[in-house]
C-alpha cells in the first residue's frame, strides 16, 4: 500500500535552470538537507523541513556546472565540477566558488557519485573510475578508456553491498544498451549486454535501480509504456567475458499510449516503484506509485502546471519541478500485501502516526534517517531486528516453494530467476522436480494460473524428464501451449510415443494466426530467408563435383513436374516449419508404438506434413554436398523415416484424397530414380573391388609413382 501526501513548494526555479531542467537533487549529510544544482551556475542547500535556502554558491560568469554537486559524507565537504574537467570543494563557511578549493582534471567528469560509508567516485565519461582521494593526489594523472568512442553513458547509480561501494552504469550504442558493473573494492568491471524482451520496443526513456542480495535490479521504462527488469549479479561468474542478460516484462502500460521523451522511472523499495508521466499535448503531467509485486496501481497525483520530466527520491520525499517551483511530494509506502494493494486494508493507524518502511537495510538505516526517529520507535527496530536474527535460517528452495503457493504469475518468475543463478546444490535435480510439481499442482487448483515463462526457464535448466514430470507436457496439451511442447521435445530423451503424436496434432492443427502470437524462432527453418541463399544454392548445382555436373545426369531424364515449385514454396509457414522441423523429426521413437497413434490424425493434416517432407527432400536431394541450415538439421535418413512411417500408417487413407494425388505420384517417380541410381552404383561396386585388389598386390611403389588403370 502507497500513498502520496500534501505536495509542499521549496523556491522557484534558479534562474540558470535551463529548459532541461535540474541538473540534480542529492542529500547532505544532514537529515533533511539537499543540494539542488541548476543547468547553469548555481548550486542550492535547501533544509526540507523549515522549506527555505540555507546557502547558495555560483560559478563566474562564463563557467558552466556540468554535474551535479554533492556532499562528502565522510568530511562534510562539498563537490562540484564545471566546464567538464574542474573539480572544486567548498564547505557551508566559504562564499565565493572562485576561491575555494580547485583541480584541473585529465579528462571529462561525467558524474560524481557519494554514499555514506565510503569516499566519492568519479565516473569519466569514456568509463573510467576513481576514488576522490587518489585522484587529488595527482589531479592529472592519465585516465583510461573503458567504452568506445561511440558509446555515451545514458544513466548510473551507486550501491552499498555488504559494505563495499558497487557502481552501475548504463551505454548506449547505435540503439543497442550494455550495462557496466564497477566492483571498487576489487576493481573488478564487469559488462553486460542488455537484450530487449520479446515484446519490448528498443528505446528505453529511462533508468532505475535497487540491490537485492547478491543482484542487482535494474528497470527500465520503454517507449512501449511498459516497465521491464532485469537481474545483473554483483559478483560474476566470469568477469573478463561480455555477458548477456534479458530485459523482461515487469509491469504493463505504465504510461499511456508511447511514452514520451520526459518520463522518469524511480524505485521506491522492493515492491513500489514511481512514474513521472510528461505530456505535450496534454495539459497536464502525472506522478504515480505501481506495486510491481501485484501490478496495480496505489497513487496517483495530476500535476496541472507541467514538470521537467525530472524525479528524485530521498527520505520518503519525491522532488519534481512543477511550474517554475521546485516541489517536494512526501510519500509512504507499507507493508505490501494483497489486500493492500487491492485498497481492501483496514485502517487501524492514527492519522499522525508516521509508518516505518518495512524494507531496512540495518547496515545503513542512518543514512535513510532511522537515527532520528523517537526512541521508542528505535526500540521497535531494534527489537525487530532481534526477532529477524533469532529466526531459522530458511532455505533458498523452500523459500521459493512458499512463494509459488500464492503469489503471482510474474513474482515467483522473479524469484525463479534469482534462484536458478545461484550455484547448484547435489541435490538441484530434486529440487528442480519438487519445484515443477508445486507448480503444476497450481495450475491444475487454479486454472487462470499457468507460469509458461518459469517452466520454459526449468526446462531449459537440462536437468527434467518427462518421466520426472509427466504433468507438464500434459498441462501443456491443454493450453496448447506449442512453445513449450517444443521446448519439452527438443530436451526430453523419454517422450512416450503417444504425446510424440498429440504434439504433432496440434502442430498440424493450430491456426496460422494463433502461430504468428507465439514467440517461435523460424530463422533457421529453409526456405523462408531471402533470395540470396536460394541464389547461392543455385550456383553451387553448377560447380563441377571431381568431373561431375548433376545436370548432365538428368539431361536425358524426364524431371517431375511440379518440382520446381514445390522445392522454392513450403507448405507451411515459418512457424509451423520450425514445429515440425526442430521438434517433432528429432523425436525418438519406436516404430511399433508410434505407428497406431499416426492412424490418428485427419487425413488432410497427414497430407500436409507428407508435403512439407518432401519439400525438405527435394532440398537435401537437390545437391550431394548440400545439407539443410541450423544448429541441428535434420538428416535425409529422418525425412525418409517419417516419410514412410506415415504412408505406412495411412496409406488407405491419402491415397483416396484427391490432393494426395499429385504428392504421390512425385514420391512414386523419386523412388523410381533412386532405385535406378542404387543399381547403376552396385555394378560400379564391382569395379572398385577389383582396383582395390591390384592395389594390395602391388606392394612395391616407391614414395611418388603415377599409375594408368583402364576400365572396359
Amino acid at each position: 500500500m502507497a500513498a502520496l501526501e500534501e505536495e509542499f513548494t521549496l523556491s522557484g526555479v534558479p534562474l540558470g535552470a535551463g529548459p532541461d531542467g535540474l541538473l540534480g537533487v542529492e542529500p547532505s549529510d544532514k537529515t533533511d538537507q539537499f543540494l539542488v544544482t541548476d543547468s547553469g551556475r548555481t548550486v542550492i542547500l535547501y533544509k526540507v523541513s523549515d522549506q527555505k535556502p540555507l546557502g547558495s554558491w555560483s560559478v563566474k560568469q562564463g563557467q558552466t556546472i556540468t554535474c551535479p554537486a554533492v556532499c562528502n559524507f565522510q568530511t562534510g565537504e562539498y563537490i562540484v565540477v564545471h566546464d567538464d574537467k574542474v573539480l572544486r570543494i567548498w564547505n557551508n563557511e566559504d562564499v565565493n566558488l572562485d576561491k575555494v578549493f580547485k583541480a584541473t582534471l585529465a579528462a571529462e567528469v561525467y558524474r560524481i557519485h557519494s554514499i555514506q560509508g565510503t569516499e566519492p567516485l568519479v565516473l569519466f565519461k569514456k568509463g573510467a573510475v576513481r576514488g576522490l582521494e587518489a585522484l587529488l593526489a595527482e589531479p592529472q594523472q592519465k585516465i583510461e578508456t573503458v567504452i568506445s568512442d561511440e558509446e555515451m553513458i545514458k544513466w548510473t547509480k551507486i550501491f552499498m553491498v555488504f559494505k563495499h561501494p558497487v557502481l552501475i552504469f548504463i551505454t548506449e550504442k547505435h540503439g543497442n544498451y550494455f550495462a557496466y558493473v564497477q566492483m571498487c573494492n576489487s576493481r573488478i568491471l564487469s559488462r553486460y549486454t542488455l537484450l530487449p524482451g520479446r515484446e519490448e520496443k528498443p528505446v528505453i526513456q529511462s533508468f532505475t535501480a535497487s540491490v537485492d542480495r547478491k543482484f542487482i535490479l535494474l528497470m527500465s521504462l520503454s517507449s512501449d509504456g511498459c516497465i521491464y527488469e532485469t537481474l545483473i549479479p554483483t559478483h560474476p561468474s566470469d568477469p573478463e567475458k561480455n555477458q548477456v542478460v534479458v530485459r523482461s516484462l515487469l509491469l504493463k502500460a505504465v504510461v499511456s499510449g508511447n511514452a514520451p521523451n520526459g518520463v522518469a522511472l524511480s524505485v521506491l523499495d522492493r515492491d513500489h516503484v514511481a512514474v513521472l508521466e510528461t505530456s505535450p499535448s496534454a495539459p497536464k503531467d502525472c506522478l504515480s506509485i505501481w506495486n510491481i509485486k501485484f501490478q496495480t496501481l496505489q497513487a496517483s497525483k495530476e500535476l496541472l502546471q507541467g514538470t521537467s520530466g525530472q524525479l528524485w527520491y530521498y527520505r520518503e520525499n519525491l522532488f519534481m519541478l512543477h511550474g517554475k517551483f521546485l516541489t517536494v511530494i512526501p510519500y509512504k509506502c507499507k507493508m505490501s500485501s494483497l489486500a493492500g494493494a487491492l485498497g481492501k486494508l483496514k485502517h487501524i493507524q492514527d492519522p499522525g502516526t508516521h509508518a516505518v518502511p518495512h524494507f531496512v537495510n540495518w547496515e545503513t538505516s542512518q543514512e535513510y534517517g532511522l537515527g532520528s526517529q523517537n526512541s521508542e520507535q528505535s526500540r521497535i527496530l531494534r527489537s525487530r531486528k532481534v526477532e529477524v536474527s533469532l529466526q531459522p535460517a530458511v532455505s533458498a528452495s523452500t523459500q521459493l516453494l512458499l512463494t509459488i503457493k500464492n503469489d503471482t504469475e510474474k513474482h515467483i518468475e522473479v524469484e525463479l530467476r534469482k534462484f536458478l543463478a545461484i550455484k547448484q546444490t547435489p541435490d538441484f535435480h530434486t529440487v528442480i522436480g519438487d519445484i515443477v510439481t508445486r507448480l503444476l499442482g497450481r495450475c491444475k487448483a487454479e486454472p487462470s494460473f499457468y507460469p509458461r515463462n518459469c517452466l520454459m526457464q526449468l526446462i531449459q535448466t537440462h536437468v527434467l524428464s518427462y518421466s520426472l514430470c509427466p504433468g507438464l507436457m500434459e498441462v501443456a496439451l491443454e493450453k496448447t501451449d506449442v512453445q513449450t511442447l517444443q521446448l519439452c521435445l527438443q530436451q526430453f530423451p523419454d517422450v512416450p510415443e503417444s504425446v510424440t503424436c498429440a504434439c504433432l496434432k496440434i502442430f498440424l492443427s493450430i491456426s496460422d494466426d494463433s502461430l504468428q502470437e507465439t514467440d517461435i524462432s523460424a530463422e533457421l527453418v529453409f526456405g523462408y530467408s531471402d533470395t540470396v541463399q536460394d541464389e547461392k544454392m543455385e550456383g553451387q548445382t553448377e560447380i563441377m563435383e571431381n568431373g561431375f555436373n548433376p545436370k548432365e545426369e538428368n539431361c536425358n531424364k524426364e524431371k517431375p513436374k511440379g518440382t520446381t515449385e514445390e522445392t522454392t514454396l513450403s507448405p507451411v509457414t515459418p512457424k509451423r516449419a520450425a514445429l515440425l522441423r526442430n521438434a517433432v523429426l528429432h523425436s525418438a521413437y519406436s516404430e511399433a508404438f508410434l505407428l497406431p497413434h499416426l492412424k490418428d490424425i485427419p487425413a488432410q493434416h497427414v497430407t500436409l506434413f507428407l508435403q512439407y517432407l518432401y519439400f525438405l527432400y527435394l532440398k537435401c536431394s537437390e545437391n550431394a554436398t548440400m545439407t539443410l541450415p541450423g544448429i541441428h538439421p535434420p538428416t535425409l535418413n529422418q525425412i525418409m523415416d517419417w516419410i514412410c512411417l506415415l504412408l505406412d500408417a495411412n496409406f488407405t487413407v491419402v491415397v483416396m484424397i484427391p490432393e494426395a494425388k499429385r504428392l504421390l505420384i512425385n514420391l512414386y517417380k523419386f523412388v523410381k530414380a533412386q532405385i535406378s541410381v542404387y543399381s547403376e552404383l552396385n555394378k560400379i561396386e564391382v569395379s572398385f573391388r577389383e582396383l582395390q585388389k591390384l592395389n594390395q598386390e602391388k606392394n612395391n611403389t616407391e614414395l611418388y609413382s603415377i599409375e594408368v588403370l583402364e576400365l572396359f
